[in-house]
C-alpha cells in the first residue's frame, strides 16, 4: 500500500517564547521537525505533508521542496490540522501516518513497525501508546476486554480511567479513505471549540471500524513545548549519536559532555576528548585526536590530526597535522598536511602548505602560504587597511622571523627571510633577507643620568 503521512507543524508555540517557530527549534544539529520528517522517510513514506501556519515561509524555507505543504491559518485543533493535511492526498488510496512536528524522538524503526502491525491487521486506525508513571494531562486509552473503547482526555477522566497510565501519544496510522470519510464527521460541539483527531477514533469505532494500538517507549513519543523540554530532547538526542559514533568505531572518552551533531561524520579510531563539540557538517578522518575542550562547524579533518583545546569554523585540515591548543580557525582556512599551528594562533581565509610550521602567538589572514614556511612567534599579517582586506602571499621555505609585521598587499619570495622586529612593505625577492627596522644606539651611562635627574 501506498504510505503518507502529515506532519502537524502549524501551532505557534507561545510557551517557547521565542521569535522562532516552535518545529523549527534546534535540537542536536537539526530542526525538531526534520527530525520527524527524517523518521518518516527512514520508514518509506516518499509523500510527507506538512501543515503549516504559524511561521509558515520560515518553515517553507526550511524545508524547501522536499515535503508538500498545507496550510492552517486558524488553530482549531489537532482535527482541523489533519483536514487541513487531507487536502493534498483526498484522492489517494493507502496508509496515512499522522505525526507532530514537535515530537523528535520518534524512530523510523518505530514507525516501520507500528505501520506493518496496522495494515497485517487490517486496522481502520492504529494509536501509538505508551505507559507513564505520572498519566496526569494526558489522554488516557481506555479498553474494553482488552481492545481499545475511547480515548479520554484528563478533563474528561473519572476517579478509575485516572489511575490509567496507558496514554494516547498523538501519532496515529489511518487507513486513508476511513480517515477522509471520518473526518466529513467531524465537529467541534466541545468547550474548546476545537476539531479533535481523537475524536476520530470514536467515529471509527462507532462504525465497527477495527481499532488497534501500538505502544511503544515513553522516550519516542517525548514532545516540547517550552526550552526545559527543548534541552531535554536534544540530550537524548545526541546521547544517540554519540552512541552510534561509538558502534562506528569511535572512541568517545566521556560521551557526557561530548557534542556530536546529525550531519557529523567521523572516522574510526579517531578519539574524542571531553568537552568537544563537532557541529553542522564537519567531517572527521581516521586516528584523529579531537579535543579536549575544542569546538569544530562544518570542518573536514583528514587522517591522522589532532586538534586540541581550539576552534574551527568552515575549515579544512590535512593529514598528519597538529593544531592548539588555543587555535581559532576562522572560515575558509585551508591547512595542509603537516603543519603545526600552535597557540594562540588565528587563521583567516588563508591556504597553508605542507610542512609550515606556526607555532605560536601569529595572525595569519587573507593569505597564501608555501609550502615548509616558519613563522617566529609573533608575527602579524597585516591584512586590512582601514577599508579593504589585501592580500599576502609567502612562497615557499620562506623564514618569518619574530614580530614581523608583513603589510598586505605583499609578497614574500621563495626562500627569502624576513629579520626580527621587521615591518616589511614591499617584495622580498627570492633567497634575501629583508631588515625593515631601525639600527640599534646606545647612549651610554643613560640611565645613570636618568636616575640622578630624578633624584634632583
Amino acid at each position: 500500500m501506498e504510505l503518507y503521512s502529515l506532519i502537524l507543524a502549524a501551532g505557534e508555540g507561545k510557551r517557547m517564547k521565542s521569535k522562532i517557530a516552535k518545529p523549527l527549534q534546534p535540537a542536536a544539529g537539526k530542526a525538531l521537525v526534520e527530525w520527524v520528517l527524517d523518521a518518516a522517510e527512514g520508514a518509506g513514506i516518499k509523500r510527507n505533508v506538512v501543515i503549516i501556519g504559524h511561521k509558515a515561509e520560515d518553515m517553507k524555507d526550511y524545508l524547501k521542496d522536499r515535503v508538500q505543504y498545507a496550510y492552517q491559518y486558524e488553530q482549531l485543533g489537532t482535527g482541523h490540522a489533519v483536514m487541513q493535511g487531507m487536502t493534498a492526498i483526498s484522492e489517494e488510496e493507502g496508509t496515512v501516518v499522522v505525526l507532530s512536528g514537535d515530537s523528535p524522538l520518534m524512530t523510523a524503526e518505530t514507525l516501520r513497525t507500528c505501520i506493518k502491525v496496522h495494515e497485517e491487521e487490517g486496522c481502520a486506525a492504529t494509536v501509538i501508546t505508551t505507559v507513564v508513571d505520572d498519566p496526569f494531562g494526558y489522554g488516557r486509552i481506555v479498553r474494553k476486554e482488552g481492545e481499545i473503547c475511547r480515548i479520554v482526555e484528563q478533563k474528561d477522566t473519572n476517579e478509575e480511567e485516572k489511575q490509567i497510565c496507558e496514554i494516547n501519544s498523538g501519532m496515529y496510522c489511518f487507513d486513508l479513505k476511513k480517515l477522509h470519510s471520518a473526518l466529513k464527521r467531524l465537529t467541534n460541539e466541545n468547550a474548546q471549540g476545537e476539531y479533535y483527531i481523537t475524536d476520530v477514533i470514536e467515529i471509527l469505532l462507532g462504525d465497527g471500524e477495527k481499532v488497534g494500538t501500538y505502544q511503544t517507549a515513553l522516550e519516542e513519543t517525548l514532545g516540547v513545548n517550552d526550552k526545559v523540554q527543548l534541552a531535554a530532547v536534544d540530550a537524548i538526542l545526541n546521547r544517540r549519536l554519540v552512541k552510534q559514533a561509538m558502534l562506528e568505531g569511535v572512541t568517545v572518552v566521556d560521551p557526557a559532555t561530548t557534542r556530536i551533531g546529525a550531519g557529523v561524520k567521523i572516522g574510526c579510531d579517531t578519539v574524542i576528548q571531553p568537552n568537544t563539540i563537532l557541529e553542522g557538517k564537519t567531517v572527521i578522518g581516521e586516528d584523529c585526536e579531537i579535543g579536549p575542550n575544542t569546538r569544530l562547524t562544518n570542518c573536514v579533518i583528514g587522517n591522522n590530526t589532532e586538534v586540541a583545546f581550539s576552534v574551527g569554523i568552515e575549515s579544512k585540515i590535512g593529514d598528519r597535522t597538529h593544531v592548539g591548543p588555543f587555535a581559532y580557525l576562522r572560515p575558509n582556512t585551508v591547512v595542509g598536511d603537516e603543519i603545526k599551528v600552535g597557540d594562540f594562533v588565528e587563521l583567516k581565509n588563508a591556504t597553508i602548505g605542507n610542512g609550515t610550521k606556526i607555532a605560536h602567538l601569529t595572525y595569519v589572514g587573507d593569505a597564501q602560504v608555501g609550502e615548509r614556511v616558519n613563522f617566529g612567534c609573533g608575527t602579524v599579517v597585516v591584512n586590512y587597511d582601514g577599508v579593504h582586506k589585501h592580500k599576502t602571499i609567502i612562497e615557499d621555505d620562506c623564514f618569518i622571523g619574530c614580530n614581523s609585521n608583513l603589510v598586505s598587499p605583499v609578497t614574500i619570495k621563495k626562500g627569502a627571510y624576513t629579520a626580527a622586529g621587521s615591518t616589511i612593505t614591499d617584495m622580498v625577492p627570492e633567497g634575501a633577507l629583508a631588515i625593515a627596522r631601525s639600527r640599534q644606539v646606545n647612549k651610554e651611562s643613560w640611565t645613570g643620568k636618568k636616575r640622578k635627574q630624578k633624584e634632583d
